[in-house]
């Protein structure tokens, strides 16, 4: 194989020989990241909730499609424990775990003084503190190998704030600041640290938010998702789970050795207001 062609297939499998976990990340954007990483060439091991055999089958269909060895995990990640055996068993069965991608999360919509504590507790666990964990276990190894990538998927609400979400704009706010954090005690280790900043991506949840709210208010489709969901974003469009898979593979290559620290909106403009 010649130099050209070397540097070729470097350029379309970035990620060749790289091992990556993706929490959250049996449906919606987590998937969305997990099938980008595979596609560029690395091992990938699933974590999240679901149905036993459409696991199954989503792992078989990233393996077969991009020649990836596709792993799962179903550690809970409102468990500290579950969450480090997870990492400790990723690293038993690959000796290795290059790129982290925190994105596991919850939602839930309250006024402050009506918010259930449960929720409170739970979204700050499964939003911010899982992050927490899998980074305190996963850094050791990066540091000895000299090479990491973690990426927090965290929100525009990690930027600005909007009501009755007090929960999840916390936990996102906080999700940059241990972003920051991470990024400056591992500077010089060759291990970076990011966070993307979407604003409404469009999934299988989103879509049924649209047909929700078309039928709760009487009016059109797009109406809800012009003048009620995409209100904020100029752009007037949601952003796809392919665009987040790109950026995230984008962080995780070589050519971004020299970005971290940073919270990178996707939101087409809303925190611009």
């Amino acid at each position: 194989m010649n130099i050209q062609a070397k540097a070729q297939g470097t350029m379309a499998r970035p990620l060749a020989g790289k091992v990556s976990l993706v929490t959250g990340s049996t449906s919606g954007i987590g998937l969305g990241i997990a099938r980008a990483l595979a596609e560029a060439g690395s091992t990938v091991v699933l974590n999240g909730l679901g149905v036993a055999a459409e696991i199954a089958r989503t792992r078989d269909q990233l393996a077969a499609e991009f020649g990836v060895e596709v792993g799962y995990s179903p550690a809970d990640m409102i468990q500290p424990g579950s969450i480090v055996e997870m990492i400790e068993s990723t690293l038993a069965s690959h000796g290795r775990l290059d790129v982290l991608v925190n994105n596991a999360g919850i939602q839930h919509v309250a006024p402050l003084e009506q918010f259930p504590v449960e929720k409170w507790d739970a979204i700050l666990a499964i939003n911010l503190s899982s992050a927490f964990h899998t980074t305190r276990a996963v850094l050791p190894a990066m540091r000895r190998n000299g090479f990491g990538r973690i990426v927090n998927i965290a929100s525009a609400h990690g930027l600005v704030a909007s009501p009755f979400k007090a929960a999840y704009v916390a936990a996102k706010h906080g999700i940059v600041g241990l972003t920051r954090v991470t990024a400056l005690e591992t500077a010089e280790a060759g291990i970076t640290c990011n966070a993307i900043c979407p604003g409404y991506v469009y999934t299988p949840l989103v879509e049924a938010q649209i047909d929700g709210q078309a039928k709760a208010h009487g009016i059109s489709r797009d109406q809800v998702i012009r003048d009620v969901l995409l209100a904020q974003q100029p752009n007037k469009r949601f952003a796809s789970v392919e665009e987040l898979g790109a950026l995230t593979v984008f962080l995780a290559s070589d050519a971004a050795a020299s970005i971290t620290g940073v919270a990178l909106p996707v939101d087409g403009g809303w925190t611009a207001h």
